[in-house]
């Protein structure tokens, strides 16, 4: 009995030390790859601290900052801050603080419904989830009432 259990146990040991020195990092090739990559393009630590790329920048290839819109795309959307006055001024505040009455006013919108806004006040209101006059949730200051509520 002694000799099967401690079997089982030096398995099970076994199996999971293998299982958690088992490496899933990068391969040889591709530690080169990346190694041979940042000498061609200068990012390398120079012994003066900035990167190579930094230091010497005609050396090494420009890198390619890609903002990810269109001339076009900002073009509409500097259309739509001037329309709108969301532009700062020269003085500091936006254009359309500083003059409401030359632009639409921004319409206060709400992410829920009229509907899911009663219900989550009657869930509030069930569970006690709402402030007292003094302080403390309703759940807090009388917790024998939302006993059952809660659990």
């Amino acid at each position: 009995m002694k000799f099967a259990r401690n079997t089982t146990l030096v398995l099970i040991a076994a199996t999971l030390g293998t299982a958690a020195f088992a490496s899933t990092g990068p391969t040889r090739e591709q530690v080169r790859a990346e190694a041979a990559e940042a000498v061609r393009t200068g990012n390398v630590a120079s012994d003066l601290g900035p990167q190579l790329n930094e230091l010497y920048p005609n050396r090494y290839p420009s890198q390619v900052i890609n903002t990810g819109k269109t001339r076009a795309q900002v073009q509409a959307e500097l259309a739509e801050a001037i329309r709108t006055g969301n532009i700062a001024s020269d003085i500091g505040p936006l254009l359309r603080e500083l003059n409401p009455e030359r632009y639409p006013s921004q319409a206060a919108t709400s992410a829920k419904t009229r509907e899911q806004v009663r219900a989550e006040a009657a869930e509030a209101i069930r569970t006690g989830d709402i402030a007292s006059d003094i302080g403390p949730k309703l759940n807090e200051l009388y917790p024998q009432r939302y006993k059952q509520v809660r659990g």
